[in-house]
């Protein structure tokens, strides 16, 4: 497949990086090269060259989403940004690959298909609902609907991993319910969905596996570190507790996969990813 006419947009994030890894020849731009959420550099941009447009950008701070400024910029750079590029593929017949999230969802139901109504608890939630909305007639899209994103970059795997160096016993909340999605994991059903020509629409994407809690997932962490630490449950009422500022978490996270299995794509298991990941992070 020819990536040349390909444009990653977010290209310093976590998934930006893991796509600029496995499409070399695409144009990969940041915000300072390309602001989605501004409509004029929208229009002025060259998009001559441009037949397919990777959106790796968001806001993610989800507790930041919930103040005045930060529900400002999570409107901006979720919503806004993703209306803009709705309107250019529309106009010069684009294809669009988007990366929504299980926020969209209160976490009330297991798993969430990806005709589930949206139902979100957070700003951060919301933002990314109306962009699913957005594309929803862009007649060349993909939106893949993820969750608990792991790659290059400030992670959960990383943080804990700090911990567990310094020797720290952490409580982890035990009560919300999901998978992990390595970015390798999202860049392949990306590719698959390309290549294939699978018909357009919405697809969740996670790896695969057993469900775990963020607790368990800390537990595997160590152990695969070889770290003798130990991970104490508390429930997210529990870790939140006293804290400001805190956005609402939806229980259930987890993700249904059969669309996109049904296309002939088969997710990793999150747990050989997480081992593999943790060895290269400590370098084994």
């Amino acid at each position: 497949m020819d990536s040349s006419n390909f444009l990653i947009i977010g290209a310093n994030g976590q998934l930006g990086r893991a796509l600029q890894a496995k499409y070399p020849k695409a144009r990969a731009v940041d915000i300072s090269e390309l602001n989605i959420a501004d409509q004029k550099a929208v229009d002025g941009f060259d998009w001559s060259s441009v037949k397919v447009i990777l959106n790796a950008a968001a806001y993610t701070n989800v507790d930041g989403a919930e103040t005045p400024e930060g529900k400002d910029a999570a409107h901006l750079a979720n919503t806004v940004a993703v209306e803009n590029l709705a309107k250019v593929a529309k106009e010069k017949d684009l294809t669009v690959v988007h990366i929504s999230t299980d926020y969209v969802f209160d976490g009330t139901k297991s798993p969430h298909t990806e005709d589930e109504p949206f139902s979100p608890i957070n700003v951060y939630g919301q933002t990314k609902a109306d962009a699913d909305k957005a594309l929803a007639d862009v007649p060349k899209h993909y939106t893949l609907r993820t969750s608990w994103v792991i790659g290059d970059g400030k992670n959960f795997v990383r943080t804990m991993l700090e911990l567990g160096k310094k020797g720290v016993n952490p409580s982890v909340v035990n009560d919300q319910a999901g998978r992990l999605t390595f970015t390798g994991t999202l860049v392949d059903a990306i590719d698959h969905l390309l290549t294939t020509k699978a018909p357009y629409g919405t697809y969740n994407v996670t790896n695969d596996g057993e469900l775990a809690s963020w607790a368990e997932i800390t537990q595997n962490i160590f152990e695969y570190a070889g770290m003798n630490n130990t991970v104490t449950g508390v429930t997210t009422e529990e870790y939140y507790r006293g804290k400001e500022g805190i956005a609402p978490r939806p229980l259930q996270s987890t993700l249904d996969l059969s669309k996109i299995i049904a296309t002939g794509f088969k997710p990793h298991n999150w747990q050989e990813d997480l081992q593999d990941y943790v060895r290269k992070e400590l370098g084994k």
